[in-house]
């Protein structure tokens, strides 16, 4: 395809759609270099941030391109003539009196987004916004999700409304190329509005997606510099300016583009980086918003297969935009992951595969004896001399967790985790027993494994309270350390002992909360606290579990955030 001699105009969006990753805390340096680089390139538009009603939004959380003042605006481009300004707003957290009359603004153009289950009301409202002087697009958030019934139903409204501008956005970036032209055929034909396209790049088909849609006759093109945008981020500008210049090198010049990311936004993205990622292409095939993705990674224990399942699942419920506690919900009811559905007979190196047991082997094993439980807190590194004099004095039966650096060797090595039973499993001590979760599928299992282990036996819900019927947990306990006190449990301990579970609140001196470094450690304070929460919540169920059966209670024996459940570990020396 040679590239396009046509009326097609490009619009940035840098400031506004960047804005996701930095929360617009923009200097004002960056704004005025992105205004002036995009006027000097040939750009027809700039979108200098958001525009949105303070009272919508805690003002100590975001930069002041969230806002957009039309103050702000003259004072990043006084001085520069050339594109013109766009603001973008969110339906519902704007209201008519954050715009001034036209003429008392720098803003040319108003764009309001709006998914379909208030874009009718969105309609509405640019039409007010119409009545003072600004120009106006509707942007259809995540229109390739819409019914045929919504496609039609809004291009009706469309064409009788006084838009300048429909946008159609391919919010989740999801398009293929071989779809636009079906899209975009039906708003195309219509007169006095123009068409726009915004494009999102978790398939890499952005550049594509857009080529595509000039081709077919789109009016006008977003995109960002060197792509910046949240999660796989959007239509590097710089690639379309580039593009167009071949054929116009009258009217665009891609250097002061690229002078403008060389000085700014490689900095930025190491700060914040954006781009594709597995994560954000599986959001992208199944049309979902890229946040639920970014939630499930952002867990750090969950492999690229449980977030194409949980993806899948999502995209069967018909939902708008994003909602925080679908990912959650989905957690506690144990969907990401197999919930046990494992066959045994197909494991030919597991002790379970003569029958395909639905309780475990190690019912009552150790009956009588002390447990060992060893979690991976900075605290067992610390006190691994007192720990081994501890094993030496009780002869404990040692349940060990996910990685433990050659420190112990414990009876049995267990794991839950799918990312760190593929990082750790090589390991294992040849004379430690290993125990696999019923949750970690089997090619998983013989891709990795080729010795004997036994099957962890656990319901793999976290929204159960803990119990044990045919020595089954009725819950996955949260983290495996947990689990392991209620697997000690079913193995017949009369006491269990507890080392390294610090709690997700006690950090090394280096801000981890494990004793080894880790890539995939959770570092976002809430999920840390959560982790903390579920954690001290099955653990005291533990504890009344065996306060209800007359047996001696958890004992955590090194410094621990658990507090109720610590007690000196000298005091056992």
């Amino acid at each position: 395809m040679e590239p396009a001699k046509n009326k097609t105009q490009l619009f940035d969006c840098t400031i506004r759609d960047g804005g996701y990753l930095n929360n617009w805390k923009f200097n004002g340096r960056v704004v005025r270099e992105v205004y002036r680089a995009c006027s000097n390139a040939g750009i027809d538009f700039v979108e200098i941030g958001f525009r949105g009603s303070h009272r919508y939004f805690d003002r100590s959380e975001y930069g002041k391109w969230r806002y957009s003042l039309d103050s702000d605006i003259r004072e990043a481009i006084n001085g520069i003539t050339g594109a013109k300004i766009s603001v973008l707003v969110d339906y519902g957290k704007i209201d008519l009196d954050d715009f001034a009359p036209k003429v008392d603004s720098p803003v040319e153009l108003v764009r309001i987004a709006a998914h379909k289950n208030n874009i009718f009301k969105a309609l509405d409202f640019i039409e007010k916004v119409k009545e003072k002087g600004y120009l106006i697009s509707l942007q259809a958030m995540n229109f390739p999700g819409y019914s045929q019934n919504e496609k039609d139903s809004l291009l009706s409204s469309v064409k009788s409304s006084r838009l300048d501008y429909f946008y159609i956005s391919d919010s989740y970036g999801c398009l293929f190329p071989s779809q636009v032209e079906e899209l975009f055929a039906p708003f195309i034909e219509l007169d006095n509005i123009k068409i726009g396209f915004h494009s999102h790049n978790n398939l890499q088909m952005a550049f594509a997606n857009s080529l595509e849609a000039i081709k077919i006759g789109v009016d006008i093109v977003d995109g960002t510099m060197y792509g910046m945008g949240r999660a796989a981020g959007n239509l590097p500008i710089e690639t379309m300016v580039a593009y167009l210049q071949m054929s116009m090198p009258k009217r665009y010049n891609v250097r002061p583009v690229l002078n403008c990311i060389d000085k700014y936004f490689y900095i930025l993205h190491k700060k914040n980086p954006w781009g594709y990622q597995l994560p954000y292409m599986i959001s992208g095939l199944f049309k979902c918003h890229p946040n639920y993705s970014d939630d499930i990674v952002k867990r750090r224990e969950y492999s690229i297969e449980d977030v194409w399942k949980a993806i899948s699942i999502i995209n069967g419920m018909d939902l708008v935009g994003y909602d925080k506690t679908v990912v959650e919900g989905l957690i506690n009811k144990g969907f990401i992951s197999d919930g046990g559905q494992r066959q045994f007979a197909e494991e030919p190196t597991c002790k379970d595969a003569e029958s395909p047991a639905k309780t475990p082997k190690y019912i009552g094993r150790h009956k009588g004896k002390e447990a060992l439980v060893l979690a991976n807190g900075p605290s067992l590194k610390k006190y691994k001399d007192e720990i081994d004099a501890f094993i030496k004095k009780h002869d404990p039966i040692i349940l060990g967790a996910n990685f433990l650096a050659g420190l112990f060797t414990p009876h049995y090595h267990a794991f839950t985790n799918k990312m760190r039973f593929t990082t750790y499993v090589d390991t294992v001590s040849n004379d430690s027993a290993l125990l696999i979760g019923r949750n970690i599928d089997n090619d998983m299992i013989k891709e990795y494994v080729k010795r004997d282990y036994e099957t962890l036996f656990f319901k793999d819900v976290l929204e159960a309270d803990f119990d044990v019927r045919d020595g089954v947990i009725q819950t996955n306990c949260r983290s495996i350390s947990v689990l392991l006190i209620g697997v000690a449990i079913v193995m017949g301990a009369k006491r269990v002992f507890v080392a390294g579970m610090d709690g997700y609140t006690q950090f090394d001196g280096a801000g981890k909360t494990l004793f080894y470094d880790e890539s995939f450690e959770v570092e976002q304070r809430d999920l840390r606290l959560g982790l903390h929460r579920w954690n001290e919540r099955f653990l005291g169920q533990i504890d009344d579990y065996l306060y209800n059966k007359q047996q001696n209670r958890i004992t955590i024996i090194t410094p621990t955030a658990h507090s109720s459940f610590y007690s000196e570990i000298n005091n056992f020396l």
